[in-house]
């Protein structure tokens, strides 16, 4: 009995360091999948986030188009609301479905981002549905609407804690040198 008594510490010390070993493994592998899970759902937020603002830029490039036939912005290719109308409903059939996946997915900030956003796009239909022929106000709608993209934008870098971006705010018309 002495000689199991001798070992009983070298057995305790080996239990305990096999329990240390289970704990620490069993800890690691949970931090991993917590981490592939983040990824994973990071990723998907990133899909969501790109889609909508796929499906919101269909719309806005076809009513640049008809504000172009209607003599408000210089688009090289105007199209004429009768011609973008079924385009426009098409476009708007695929916002609905992207806009509800970032309602799911989205955080906050980032949603509102883009009601600011789309209620702009929105206006900038309602402008073309109307008819109306008044280059300023296209202009304003236009600062509008890319001041709601810039916004989107920097909401999703954020969620995502990506590197602030490009603006995208260049000039659309060169002006002629005054040599």
């Amino acid at each position: 009995m002495s000689a199991f008594i001798q070992q009983l510490p070298a057995l305790i010390g080996v239990v305990i360091g096999a329990l240390g070993s289970y704990l620490a493994i069993v800890r690691s592998d949970g931090a991993r999948f917590r981490r592939e899970t983040a990824a994973r759902w990071e990723e998907r937020r990133l899909a969501v986030y790109a889609d909508y603002a796929r499906a919101l830029k269909k719309s806005v490039n076809l009513t640049y188009r008809v504000a172009s036939h209607l003599g408000n912005d210089p688009h090289p290719h105007p199209l004429s609301p009768a011609a973008a109308e079924p385009l426009l409903a098409e476009a708007t059939d695929g916002r609905d479905p992207a806009g509800e996946a970032l309602i799911m997915l989205g955080s906050r900030e980032v949603v509102e981002r883009a009601r600011v956003w789309v209620t702009a796009v929105m206006d900038m239909e309602r402008f073309m549905r109307e008819g109306t022929r008044d280059p300023e106000g296209w202009q304003a709608l236009l600062e509008r609407q890319r001041a709601g993209r810039e916004g989107y934008y920097t909401a999703v870098r954020a969620d995502l804690a990506l590197p602030p971006g490009h603006p995208a705010r260049w000039p659309t018309r060169v002006e002629p040198d005054d040599a």
